[in-house]
């Protein structure tokens, strides 16, 4: 009998070793939670675009994950876990991992609505307080007769030492580039002054003019002038 026993012993726990391979489901149900890959995208709800940067967490947990540049996540959960998807300007979303889902990973698309929210009014004011606003606005002194009249003040003096002392700002540098790419531009096309057009001695009509004031006597000496 004793040697009947330590012969059904091994088969015994051979047997037991096979169900609990061939089971392994009942034995996390015994207290451990199965673990899921959870992934998805996110994308707005009016255009299906991608939404970087949203956050995907387990608040109970602690741990979450965020979207990449083009919405897509991953992120490991357990099995009946609360996930809170959330990003700026959008409502906050909810993903429930069902507690007995027998698969290892769980993929959504999750459409996130938009929240708009009205700010209220700043008011920013130099001073500390409202009412020192006020007394300061109230006590500042208004410009004199003089120094409403800045016209007078530019003188050509004035106005000449400005334009040989200022330099060239920004906006005389864009002008002055766009119209040299201008008359570049008309010179290649031929609509444009060129050194041959600004050469009176190639001009045909400047010689007919020449022609003719000399016939007029616009060149001869004068009487009582100078030249």
């Amino acid at each position: 009998m004793a040697r009947f026993r330590f012969l059904l012993f091994p088969a015994v726990m051979g047997m037991l070793l096979a169900v609990l391979l061939l089971a392994p489901g009942r034995v996390r149900a015994q207290g451990q939670r199965q673990v899921v890959q959870f992934t998805g995208i996110v994308a707005s709800g009016d255009s299906l675009l991608g939404v970087p940067g949203a956050a995907i967490f387990v608040p109970k947990a602690g741990r979450g994950t965020a979207s990449n540049p083009y919405g897509y996540f991953s992120l490991p959960v357990l099995a009946g876990d609360s996930i809170v998807i959330r990003s700026l300007g959008y409502r906050n979303q909810y993903v429930i991992i069902p507690e007995n889902y027998p698969r290892q990973s769980y993929s959504v698309i999750v459409q996130l609505q938009e929240d708009a929210t009205v700010l209220p009014e700043v008011r920013i004011f130099p001073y500390a307080t409202e009412k020192a606003f006020k007394e300061a606005f109230l006590a500042m002194k208004a410009p004199s007769e003089a120094d409403r009249s800045p016209a007078d003040k530019l003188n050509e003096k004035v106005m000449r030492r400005m334009f040989n002392t200022l330099p060239v700002t920004s906006m005389g540098n864009y002008r002055q580039t766009m119209q040299a790419q201008q008359n570049d531009y008309q010179r290649r096309m031929g609509m444009g002054a060129t050194p041959a057009t600004n050469n009176p001695l190639l001009n045909p009509f400047s010689w007919l003019q020449l022609i003719n004031q000399v016939k007029n006597g616009e060149f001869k000496k004068k009487e009582g002038v100078d030249y």
